[in-house]
């Protein structure tokens, strides 16, 4: 029965495991990033500019009862929350454009600060130093005041740098060319009249530096419309809620205060500007009124002479009474349609509900002209006389009352807007907010880091276990754990032609710590070797892997000297006549070594040399020839070996990696076993698979392969279950 399916979860949690044993094993590295992008968030938020946030709350009533009495007659029919019209006008050039104006906001003043940590200075309150003195950068407490600075447009936009000289002198420069001289109060010229600058104030050390700039007015407009915020508490309240935010707390205040009082005085001007215009037509209407009065009495009393004296019936008396009340009526209906007409259209509901009530009463007025017509001719006369006289006087009354209502109203008028909370500025700064920073920063450190361990670990699939090894059919002969001792034993030397410094060994393991876990692995390998080259024609090992810096020296050196140390008689080649180091372990030179023998400079008893433990004799490189290669296939070479094969229990020859260079190969073929080095977490196995092909193209057989550097880490106890032990 198969079993894929039930082994399936295991590798997965397998994988998993990995993944937090990477973790584990790199979690210093994962604390020290983290740590530092927190150091980087805290930084950022001691030296980032604080924003403050301005508030003020203004209350727009409902048309407030119309100042003008003509409008006694007006049914305005569901009126609205004016709060959208007031935002626009709030918004307006009319509001905004005087503030920009009487605050000067069109002129930008910016102080030249330290890199970076110069506004974080002048916000601590840190003064000039001594040192700083003539430094171009201002510090705490100094400040410059510009009350005009009118400029052509031509130098609109243009920063000009205004060098303070003393405390009531200036110099004034543009790109670096020094246009001239001011003091504080008086209103300069420069080049030509095209610039002028007073300055209010100037308080500042000799050398401080100041960028002044006269903006475009629509461009300082448009930059205050942006950042004015106003929005409606709730719904239809009426109730507006402005704010401003920006780095200068005592600017913001004093900017939307502006921004207040201005709109605020232009509400009342335009709603006294109804009673002024309602009183100019009342004043136009007073005259002429008053010469109708005249009139219609001069009229009236011509007639009662004429007549000699006619009175008028009950009838008469009546019908005149209610024809005047309906002649002041409609007079009053005038009045109001002249003032309406200014403002609707006759389709208006409330314009057309005045029309309608005007033709009503127009045809009880008819109604009565026509009863006026049914009486005597003498009393109809003295009826539409007297008629006459009694409206126009009405009317002229009336006109005077409302006169003195309108200039009343004119007098007193308060708008519609009341201001219930002036600007203040909220107690803490609204941005950066300090703690999301620093925590975004360090949740990205952690991110980060952890993604580059698992990246890293992602393209970096070292051999980890022998049974990868195996799987590649190479069987393993050793796994040799990594000494902690070897790292004391390592230094870094870089020599003239070397691009970086390398690491070698200064010593031999194996003589100065024989109980490291690392020569117990190597004893072991001892005893595989023994039964392995039983089997060879020779006594001859090389040494060889497939990248650099992964062992393939620390091998040779201490098998030889473990082997030694047992009673063999062992000679150590180093065949990598390049970059070899093994003289170093022995704290020799490279000298006088295998490249001089094949070469013919040299003798073989003048290129081996002896070591501190008994029974192990080395060759080192020499030196670095042009032609490591060609050296090696020459029958000096095999003569070499064949005549020291005698004199030695084993020769082990330590060569470059296979698939850097053909050095190995070319050994290989010269030697009865071959052994591949491997580290842990740093050849894939791929890679391994490779060196393997490379040299079994070239007739070399490998024997085996020794897992070098192995260590007790998380993500490899989670998958292989590595062991490792001392006894002591």
């Amino acid at each position: 029965m198969s079993q894929t399916p039930a082994s399936q979860p295991a590798e997965d949690q397998i994988d998993v495991g990995r993944l937090i044993g990477l973790l584990m094993d790199h979690k210093w590295l994962i604390v020290m990033i983290t740590a530092i992008f927190t150091t980087i968030g805290v930084i950022y938020t001691l030296l980032a500019t604080p924003i403050y946030h301005a508030e003020a709350l203004v209350q727009v009533e409902e048309e407030s009862p119309s100042v003008n009495p003509l409008e006694d007659v007006s049914t305005l029919l569901g009126g609205e929350p004016p709060s959208q019209a007031e935002i626009e006008i709030i918004r307006s050039r009319m509001v905004l454009g005087q503030t920009v104006d009487l605050l000067n906001l069109d002129i930008v003043v910016e102080p030249q600060r330290l890199p970076l940590i110069g506004d974080f200075l002048v916000r601590s309150g840190v003064e000039r130093p001594g040192f700083a003195a003539g430094w171009a950068s201002t510090w705490a407490g100094e400040s410059l005041e510009v009350s005009e600075m009118p400029v052509i447009d031509d130098y609109r936009g243009e920063s000009f740098i205004l060098e303070a000289l003393d405390e009531q002198r200036y110099a004034l420069f543009l790109d670096g060319e020094r246009l001239g001289e001011g003091r504080v109060g008086e209103l300069e010229s420069f080049l030509d009249g095209a610039v002028a600058l007073r300055l209010e104030s100037l308080s500042a050390a000799p050398g401080a530096q100041f960028s002044v700039t006269r903006k475009n007015r629509m461009q300082a407009f448009i930059k205050l419309r942006r950042a004015l915020a106003i929005s409606e508490q709730g719904s239809e309240t009426g109730i507006l809620n402005w704010s401003l935010t920006g780095p200068d707390s005592q600017a913001l205040k004093v900017t939307l205060n502006t921004i207040a009082d201005i709109y605020l005085s232009q509400n009342v001007r335009r709603q006294s500007e109804e009673a002024r215009k309602s009183l100019e037509f009342l004043d136009q209407q007073v005259p002429k009124v008053r010469g109708e009065l005249r009139a219609a009495e001069d009229r009236f009393n011509r007639y009662r002479t004429k007549q000699e004296s006619v009175d008028m019936t009950l009838e008469t008396e009546s019908v005149l009474e209610r024809l005047v009340d309906l002649e002041g009526r409609l007079n009053e209906l005038e009045f109001a349609e002249s003032d309406i007409a200014q403002r609707f259209t006759p389709g208006h509901p409330t314009y057309a509900a005045l029309l309608e009530k005007k033709g009503q009463l127009e045809r009880e007025r008819n109604e009565l002209n026509e009863r006026i017509g049914s009486l005597p001719e003498t009393q109809q006369e003295i009826l539409r006389l007297r008629r006459d006289v009694e409206v126009n006087q009405e009317i002229y009354v009336q006109l005077l009352n409302k006169v003195q209502e309108m200039e009343i109203a004119q007098a007193s008028t308060v708008g519609n807007v009341r201001i219930l909370d002036e600007a203040d500025i909220l107690p803490a700064p609204v941005a950066p907010n300090n703690p999301l920073i620093v925590s975004v920063a360090t949740l990205l450190g952690v991110l980060l880091a952890v993604g580059g361990v698992l990246l890293r670990a992602a393209f970096n699939r070292g051999v980890e276990s022998p049974e990868q090894l195996e799987e590649l059919g190479i069987p393993v002969y050793a796994t040799v754990p990594l000494s902690e001792d070897q790292q004391k034993l390592v230094k870094r030397v870089k020599r003239r032609r070397d691009v970086s410094a390398r690491s070698v060994a200064s010593g031999v393991l194996a003589h100065f710590s024989p109980s490291d876990t690392a020569i117990e692995a190597l004893r072991g390998l001892r005893t595989s070797l023994h039964f392995a080259m039983l089997e060879t024609s020779d006594n001859r090992l090389m040494i060889t892997g497939p990248s650099p810096g992964i062992g393939k020296s620390f091998i040779s050196v201490n098998l030889a000297a473990v082997c030694a140390q047992g009673g063999q008689k062992v000679l150590v080649i180093d065949a990598d006549m390049r970059k070899g180091h093994v003289h170093t372990a022995f704290g020799g030179k490279s000298e006088y070594g295998l490249s001089e023998l094949l070469s013919g400079t040299i003798d073989r008893e003048g290129a081996i040399r002896t070591s501190e433990i008994e029974g192990l004799h080395y060759m080192s490189r020499g030196m670095a020839p042009p032609n490591p290669s060609e050296l090696l296939m020459r029958e000096s070479f095999t003569r070499l070996l064949d005549e020291v094969s005698p004199d030695y229990d084993l020769i082990i020859a330590d060569t470059p990696p296979i698939l850097a260079v053909t050095d190995a190969a070319i050994v290989g073929k010269q030697v009865g076993t071959t052994l591949m080095i491997a580290r842990f977490q740093l050849n894939p196995p791929k890679e391994i698979s490779v060196a393997q092909r490379r040299l079994e193209n070239a007739g070399v057989e490998v024997k085996g392969c020794i897992l070098n550097a192995m260590e007790h880490k998380a993500a490899t106890s989670y998958g292989y279950g590595y062991y490792s032990y001392s006894y002591k």
